[in-house]
């Protein structure tokens, strides 16, 4: 069976909101209300709002909410049940039996891990034998990798061959299906399976659990594709994956360093760097942001000096501008090649040539984020020039011009001017003109926003959106007053959920009603396992604001009589509509009987 309404309402009723949230992130409390940033967007400024009166949370910048479970959902990435499991085990509560299909689920998942847990060590297994003898020594002679960060990152070896892990798992218990399912395995155009890794190194994907999520590999020659990635499932996400974090999360530097890929990290590693991470092959996207603010303060981006590497980096900037996190770049010298050439070296290859003292002196030689971008503005310009000097100001203009802080503004300023020997007050100048434009353009957007109160009024989400705005204000101020205490609903009669226009507002109704007719508690987290994360988001906005209750009854009756006017106004028009339809066919039909007489 399902998780019993009975039973989360004394979860619910033993939890308080403010200590869930607290056990995350910070809070501080102002008025009626605790604050702290919201730890689902990227911001500066508290926006994240949590009532302990209501049991919600409410972020007024990205428009997340909700009670306790969703809360845990967001941070933990679970499903409702697993954290109404977690809740419930922190509060000294039983979860009574779950659904067939939720402890499916779940056996599931836990069946995946065990799989993947043992084709790990399968692969480490592989090394020791003569088929791995190839990757063994790709590990020890090319990539230098001691026997203890092997085994540390639990390296391994997909030996050639069709069957190997498809057969060793069988020996375990495991069907085909499962090994699919995994992506261990494939499915052949013949009915066949086969294994998905072979002849490559196997590296497996730990989470900061301890779990095998998945696993990534590499080629040893110049094959494709060069790394081949489990696809995504239920626990294996690339979005919101920073491999190496597992261990990164216990470093003592102040720092996390970000590269490419995953032999940068276990080179760094072993160099003594035991706080690097990357990312899964895929750009920082914002998952990994609100990853790495769980860990650390500040970031160094060290990608691979081209242009896909500064390209990289710069989108990482602009993402990282509005996080906690602080930026700087540690650019990776070029080397000669043999043939005298300057070519690009990551960071492996610079430990490996250089050492890692070097690589420390780089770290510690770092630019921040604006020192990085105006370095990057200055190598596009000839600076001997003085119609490529007046380009390079006004570009590097712009950079100055976004930097929030005054004092950062006249200190990079002061700079720019040294590099195209002109006056700080020129550049200080441009900077003020160009803010004072990007200030202009802000009002305008803002302006033009103010002339479309309606527009205002609509739910975030598109789906939600309201067809009858006057209406939907009332059902709203309804759904606030009954939230406030469940007994007005005694006064309601006569209002019922088809007289909502907003399909989502009478859905909230009639489960409000449902649970109070009930006699259970009338509450928004409640209401949590049935509604999906858009309708409590806007539910939840809707509920964060206040209502007095000395004007409640008031309220209820101005609200009421407005939803009954426009439905009984909506229902008119619908009935003209249809009159003026049946018209049209009689005049329709009575042409075509008129066309068909001799």
């Amino acid at each position: 069976m399902a998780i019993p309404d009975s039973f989360l309402d004394e979860l619910n009723g033993r939890l308080n909101i403010v200590d869930v949230v607290s056990s995350y992130l910070p809070l501080t409390r102002k008025g009626a209300n605790y604050w702290g940033l919201c730890p689902f967007h990227h911001e500066k400024t508290p926006s994240f709002s949590v009532n302990e009166s209501k049991q919600i949370f409410h972020c007024f910048g990205c428009g997340k909410g909700g009670g306790p479970i969703r809360f845990v959902m967001e941070m933990d990435g679970l499903p409702f049940p697993e954290a109404v499991r977690k809740l419930a085990e922190q509060s000294g509560l039983q979860v009574p039996e779950d659904s067939p299909g939720d402890g499916k689920r779940r056996e599931q998942r836990k069946r995946v891990l065990e799989l993947n847990r043992e084709a790990a060590r399968f692969y480490r297994s592989m090394l020791a034998d003569p088929r791995g003898a190839a990757v063994a020594s790709y590990i020890r002679d090319k990539r230098r990798i001691s026997s203890k960060f092997s085994a540390r990152f639990g390296l391994g070896a997909a030996p050639e061959g069709w069957d190997n892990l498809i057969n060793a798992m069988k020996e375990k218990g495991y069907d085909k299906a499962e090994l699919i399912d995994a992506g261990l395995a494939m499915a052949g155009k013949g009915g066949g399976v086969y294994d998905k890794y072979r002849n490559r190194l196997m590296l497996p994907v730990i989470d900061v659990r301890g779990d095998v999520i998945g696993f990534t590999s590499r080629v040893m020659d110049d094959s494709t594709p060069k790394y081949l990635n489990t696809p995504e499932t239920a626990i294996f996400k690339k979005r919101s994956i920073l491999y190496g974090l597992n261990y990164a999360k216990n470093t003592k530097r102040h720092n996390f360093i970000l590269v490419e890929g995953n032999i940068d990290v276990i080179t760094l590693h072993q160099a003594g760097f035991d706080n690097t991470v990357a990312t899964m092959g895929t750009a920082l996207t914002e998952e990994h942001i609100r990853l790495l603010e769980r860990y650390t303060k500040e970031l160094v981006l060290c990608y691979d000096n081209d242009d896909a590497g500064e390209d990289a980096t710069q989108r990482a900037i602009a993402l990282l501008k509005q996080s906690e996190v602080g930026v700087r770049v540690l650019r990776l010298p070029r080397r000669q090649a043999p043939d005298g050439r300057m070519v690009k070296q990551d960071a492996d290859d610079y430990i490996k040539n250089v050492g890692p003292q070097a690589f420390e002196d780089l770290m510690n030689q770092s630019a921040n984020s604006a020192e990085y971008r105006l370095s990057v503005v200055q190598a596009g310009f000839d600076l001997s020039r003085d119609d490529q000097r007046a380009q390079y100001l006004l570009a590097a203009a712009e950079v100055v011009a976004g930097l929030s802080s005054p004092v950062e503004r006249e200190i990079y300023a002061g700079r720019c001017a040294e590099t195209a020997r002109v006056s700080r007050e020129a550049v200080l100048q441009e900077v003020d003109r160009l803010r004072k434009k990007q200030s202009r353009q802000a009002r305008k957007q803002e302006e033009r926003q103010n002339l479309t109160p309606a527009r205002q009024l609509q739910p975030r989400d598109r789906g939600l959106r309201y067809s009858n705005v006057r209406s939907a204000l009332a059902e709203e101020g309804i759904l606030r007053v009954v939230l406030l205490d469940g007994d007005f609903f005694r006064v309601l009669d006569g209002l019922a959920p088809e007289h909502f226009s907003s399909p989502l507002l009478g859905k909230a109704f009639a489960l409000l009603r449902e649970r109070w007719e009930a006699g259970r508690s009338v509450s928004l987290p409640a209401l949590e396992g049935q509604l999906v994360p858009e309708e409590l988001d806007q539910l939840t906005a809707i509920a964060q604001q206040p209502q007095a209750r000395n004007t409640a009854r008031e309220a209820l009756e101005e609200c009421k009589g407005i939803i009954l006017a426009e439905h009984r106004k909506a229902a008119m028009e619908v009935h003209s509509a249809q009159d003026l339809n049946r018209f049209r066919q009689a005049l329709k039909q009575k042409k075509a009987t008129e066309d068909e007489r001799p």
